[in-house]
Order: structure tokens, then sequence, then C-alpha cells
């Protein structure tokens, strides 16, 4: 692949990703396997993971402080939720993305599970949003003239108990670790999270989504470029290419229903996991 191809594959899966992630979410299911194809030839097999990795982080993380930004009027009513799990955000980021410096060359066997394990994360996606559903029904009673998903009170957080405070901190702990390390699904799994701490806006959820990603991701950055896993000149080109994608994305969202991208996504996350797992365990086979 020469200079001018690999350039026009990472800039075409930056933007898609982009448009994904507006839409649907998933653009590091696009831009992790773009970058694989281009960096293995560069830093060999056992370190291509990690730089890729890497590099699909830092080149995906503008667009999300973008999306945190255009949510800042939904946040601020959701702030008590946020600020519960910020600090196991920033703690579990930092353990994920130290965990792929200090480990490089075992990140890429686990690639295969890794897909694997977000593109279930976005299948289970609607299933989840049903279960999460029925309980903002519960949790609301059909009260009168309360509109769907909306947030009556922040009263949900307050009632629930200590033990299951903590068990939901730990648990964002590990969804930040995972989202340090690899990151993909992660946004699911967060919002899983919050509606069973009694956030029931969808909004409001998704406002406290965006911001944890961003710091789990801003930590990442800040932990990859001192271990020097990034590629700058792909970072860079692939990052102006995906807020393109995010900016078209969002026009697009208007038309177009998630459900097709969502699908997209999966059907993308299982090929990519079946490939790579194919070529783990059939290393003299074809690429």
């Amino acid at each position: 692949m020469n200079d001018l191809t690999a350039w026009a594959v990472l800039a075409a899966a930056a933007f898609v990703a982009g448009v994904m992630n507006s839409v649907a979410g998933g653009g590091t299911l696009l831009t992790f396997p773009a970058l694989m194809a281009v960096l293995t030839p560069i830093y060999g097999e056992k370190m291509a993971g990690a730089v890729a990795n890497a590099t699909s982080t830092v080149a995906l993380l503008p667009g999300s402080l973008a999306g945190t930004w255009g949510y800042r009027k939904e946040f601020a009513a959701a702030r008590a939720f946020a600020m519960r799990l910020l600090p196991p955000s920033l703690a579990g980021g930092l353990v994920g993305s130290l965990l792929l410096v200090q480990f490089p060359q075992q990140f890429t066997p686990l690639v295969p599970w890794l897909i694997l394990t977000a593109a279930v994360l976005f299948l289970l996606q609607q299933p989840l949003g049903r279960f999460l559903a029925r309980r903002r029904e519960r949790a609301t009673g059909g009260a009168a003239g309360a509109p769907p998903g909306s947030v009556l009170s922040l009263e949900p957080l307050r009632r629930v108990r200590r033990r299951q405070v903590a068990v939901l901190v730990g648990f964002q702990f590990l969804v930040a670790v995972y989202g340090g390390y690899f990151g993909a699904g992660i946004g699911i799994l967060m919002l899983t999270a919050l509606g069973l701490m009694g956030l029931q806006n969808i909004h409001q959820a998704n406002a406290v989504k965006t911001l944890l990603a961003s710091v789990i991701n801003g930590v990442s950055v800040v932990v990859f470029v001192s271990g020097r896993l990034v590629d700058w000149p792909f970072a860079g080109g692939m990052a102006v290419a995906a807020i393109l994608g995010g900016y078209a994305g969002a026009r697009v969202a208007r038309r177009l229903p998630a459900v097709y991208a969502r699908w997209a996504v999966i059907l993308i996350g299982f090929g990519l996991a079946g490939y790579y797992a194919w070529k783990q365990l059939f290393a003299g086979g074809p690429s």
C-alpha cells in the first residue's frame, strides 16, 4: 500500500467513523482495522495493534470533545450523576491506558476478543434500551403530564442504597479500564449504568456519557502520547476527517434511522472479530 492509498483509506475510515459516532456510535470499529492494515508493515505484527489503538483514540478525541460541548445544557441538569462517576472514570481510564503502554505486544492477541466484545455490546443495545425504558415507566409511575423519558427530579439518585451506588461506581471503574485499553462500546455500558442509577432522561444520560467518555479518552491520550504510541502524521489527518464526518453525521442523523447504522456496526464488528481470529489461528494463511 503506497502512501497516497494509505492516507486515502485512513481519511475515509475516519470520516465514516465520525458519521457513525454521530448516528449510532462504533467509529472505533472502522478506524482501528484501517490503521492496523496501514501500520502493520511499519511497526510489525506485535506493535501495530497498540499503535493503531492509540492513534485511533487520538484521532477520535476531538469529535468526542465537540459532542461534550454540544450537550452542555443537558449536562447542567445531570451534574450530580457525572460528579459521582468522574473519579472512577479518571482512575479506570488511567489504569487501562497504562496497561496498553506497559504491555503493548500483548494487545494484538486480544484484538479479536476486544472487537467481539464491542460487537456484542452493540447487538445488546436495543434489548438494554427496552429494559431501561420499562424501568423509566415504573420509576415515573405513569405520572400525568410527564413526557416520556423525562426526569422529574434527582431524587432517584438519593434513594439508591449506598451499596448499590458502590457497585455502580465499581462498574464504571471497570468500564473505564476497558475504555482506556480499547474503548469501543463503552457508551452502551455507561448508559445502562446511568439508567440503573436513576437518570431517566435519555438526553441527559447521553450528556453524562459523552463527558465521561471524553474524560476516559483524554486521560488515555495523555498516557499514549507519553508512551510514544501515537503515529502523529496519521492521527492529525484522521482527526480532521473525523470532525468533518461528525458534522455530516449530525445532518444525516436527522434523516437516516440509526438502526441502519447500528446494524452496519454490528456486522462489521463480528466480521472483523472473525477475520482477526482466523489470522491468529492460521498465521501462515493469507492476510
